[in-house]
């Protein structure tokens, strides 16, 4: 672990001690397009975490297919969710080939495993993250997932802490995003040096195929 790191770690440490926070899920943005899902249409939700968004969702009756690798967040999606019977819980990460990869967790994860949970990520130079520790998690190929779904997707929101770029990109590549309506997604280049050239490509390629209506990659 970086000095970087490290000096975010204590002070995270700190911070938590003089304060109380509502987890990141009790301050997740919300849209109106979230709620206006109903019978017939499917939703996913990348990066479910505790489940706030896949209840809304799921509540008028759409079918939502939530992905979550945290272990603990998992358990808590699931218990979040099991009134709904259309929201059906993977306990897996997303991105363009399916595989075992290691889920890096926030620094400050072992204070306050469920605040924390949704810092979790795929990408070891995230800023939040120690690359000291981490957990074996399922990666499924969501671009095959979402071509072999019987319909198109009226909406999926895509919350996967770095690993958006790689995923897109294979949605655009492999001739999936005409079987997404809307795409909200929330990016991460502020929080990995890795990942600025990543992002600077991936919005002039949206804008260059003209799919900034679809793509909402400035979601929050």
């Amino acid at each position: 672990m970086n000095l970087r790191k490290r000096l975010k770690k204590w002070g995270g440490e700190i911070v938590h001690r003089l304060r109380r926070v509502k987890p990141p899920a009790d301050r997740a943005v919300d849209a109106p397009e979230f709620h206006a899902l109903g019978p017939g249409d499917i939703a996913i939700d990348c990066g479910a975490n505790l489940g706030l968004i896949a209840r809304i969702m799921g509540a008028n009756g759409a079918e939502v297919h939530a992905f979550e690798p945290n272990p603990d967040a998992f358990a808590v999606l699931q218990k979040n969710t099991r009134h709904l019977p259309g929201v059906h819980c993977h306990q897996q990460a997303v991105l363009d080939a399916p595989g075992q990869m290691t889920l890096y967790l926030h620094l400050n994860y072992a204070r306050d495993p469920m605040r924390f949970a949704s810092g979790s990520s795929l990408i070891a130079d995230k800023r939040n993250v120690d690359d000291r520790r981490g957990v074996e998690v399922e990666v499924i190929d969501l671009v095959a997932f979402i071509a072999a779904l019987d319909r198109p997707v009226k909406l999926m929101k895509v919350d996967i802490e770095g690993a958006e770029y790689a995923l897109l990109n294979a949605m655009i590549d492999r001739g999936v995003m005409d079987r997404v309506e809307r795409i909200f997604v929330e990016t991460h280049a502020h929080a990995a040096p890795s990942l600025r050239e990543a992002d600077t490509k991936l919005r002039a390629r949206v804008a260059e195929l003209g799919l900034g209506d679809k793509i909402d990659l400035n979601w929050i």
